[in-house]
């Protein structure tokens, strides 16, 4: 890898977390490894159980060897064999989740969770810029309408950008201490994420172009450190079905049979 002043070239690609069970564990120990340098040892969207869960994307930053990760995030849709992340980490604090969760399952909803990056990249905007917009281009080509997060305060800026508004309606205006009591979590919601109304232009018009071309190589720049990388995108995942989790077209399908 190159020094952090000089073009990054990195790869950025998405997989269902079954399906490369080896990516997943990767992607495990090296979230693992970084909460635990900051202390943090239960937070949900950390729970390893998710690599067996069919409802999972995994979107991975790697080196373009693919011998080394960087990091990534993850996006989960609802109806797979877990509950989301934002359920179970402020559902007993805050019920409200719940019945938020179930309203928008009809269309198909989800949540971008485990978001990271290894101190080795630190302030390239590779976790919390680059995977959010890479999770965001998928949550659409996976077919589910709207997505949470559950944000730390410094990347709510980014969630924003891709077009997220605050949840004001759950926990204290928003927020939540999580994952510790000295740690402040803002719960977001992207509510459209086919046009991505309220997404700044530029970054929808990537997500766009993403979305059309999923394999393809960008010179991208963070527009908060201004570095420049060379981002190999490789987001096409070859097992996708649009009504997969879409809770009315399931219901419908199960009347059928």
């Amino acid at each position: 890898m190159q020094n952090k002043d000089t073009v990054t070239s990195v790869k950025i690609r998405a997989f269902r977390a079954i399906e490369d069970l080896e990516a997943s564990m990767k992607f495990v120990n090296g979230h693992r490894r970084l909460l635990e340098a900051f202390g943090v040892k239960a937070v949900t969207s950390a729970n390893i159980d998710w690599v067996y869960n069919p409802a999972v994307f995994v979107i991975i930053v790697e080196s373009l060897d693919g011998e080394k990760i960087f990091g990534g995030s993850r996006v989960h849709a609802a109806g797979g064999t877990q509950p989301l992340p934002i359920e179970e980490a402020t559902g007993k604090k805050d019920p409200k989740i719940y019945d938020m969760v179930n309203q928008l399952k009809e269309h198909g909803t989800g949540e971008l969770c485990g978001l990271w990056n290894s101190r080795e990249v630190a302030g390239l905007g590779i976790g919390a810029y680059f995977a959010t917009r890479a999770g965001v281009t998928l949550s659409s080509m996976i077919g589910i309408s709207s997505m949470f997060a559950l944000c730390a305060s410094y990347t709510v800026k980014f969630a924003m950008r891709v077009g997220c508004n605050i949840v004001t309606e759950l926990g204290n205006n928003g927020t939540y201490y999580y994952p510790k009591e000295d740690l402040l979590a803002t719960a977001v919601l992207l509510r459209d994420t086919i046009p991505l109304s309220l997404a700044v232009p530029e970054e929808r018009e990537i997500m766009f172009d993403l979305r059309k071309k999923p394999v393809q190589t960008r010179f991208e720049i963070n527009p908060l450190r201004k570095n420049e990388l060379e981002i190999h995108y490789d987001l096409q995942i070859d097992s996708l079905n649009q009504d997969e989790f879409k809770h009315k077209f399931r219901q419908a399908l199960n009347q059928s049979q």
